[in-house]
């Protein structure tokens, strides 16, 4: 006698092993650094940068100019946006709950609401893997070092702003 498998329980074990395979690579990855460039990294330093206590008001508003479409702009040297942690939080139970820390050095800055919700999305758009946890979505990285250059981003050829961080804390 022939015993016959539903195809969706062969569909279902086929999702798991991807599943299982996907987090064995996303759990290797966070051993070395993460590196994103062009727009995704101009966007991840675009919503750290007003945060810094390091950047000067002339970096911040440069950056912030850039991230607004405005590539031709007064400022001329690279901008270093870092931060040595970002832990996001939103939840799935209490659907209001949105907030970030970002630690740079011993300073920590706590974001909520809409400020919170676009470092989260930016944070997943890098590729930061999400994590959860009764009630609550985490996505965290540390080690965030983005260069930005106006002169490169400035020629619009896609070049100018790269990051590498840590995936997880």
């Amino acid at each position: 006698m022939k015993i016959a498998m539903p195809v969706y329980a062969v569909l279902v074990l086929g999702a798991a092993q991807i599943a299982v395979a996907n987090a064995a690579v996303a759990k290797d990855a966070g051993a070395s650094p993460a590196k994103i460039s062009g727009s995704t990294a101009l966007a991840l330093a675009g919503v750290i940068a007003p945060l810094s206590p390091t950047l000067s008001g002339a970096e911040k508003k440069a950056v912030a100019m850039l991230f607004a479409a405005n590539a031709d702009i007064p400022y001329k040297k690279p901008v270093v946006v870092t931060a040595d942690k970002i832990v996001c939080r939103t939840g799935n139970v209490d659907i209001t709950l949105r907030n970030c820390e970002v630690t740079f050095g011993k300073k920590v800055r706590t974001v909520n609401g809409p400020t919170a919700n676009e470092i989260f999305a930016t944070e997943a758009l890098a590729g930061i893997p999400p994590d959860g946890a009764a009630g609550s979505n985490f996505e965290s990285l540390s080690k965030l070092s983005c260069t930005i250059d106006p002169n490169a981003i400035r020629q619009k050829d896609g070049s100018g702003a790269d990051c590498t961080f840590q995936p997880g804390n």
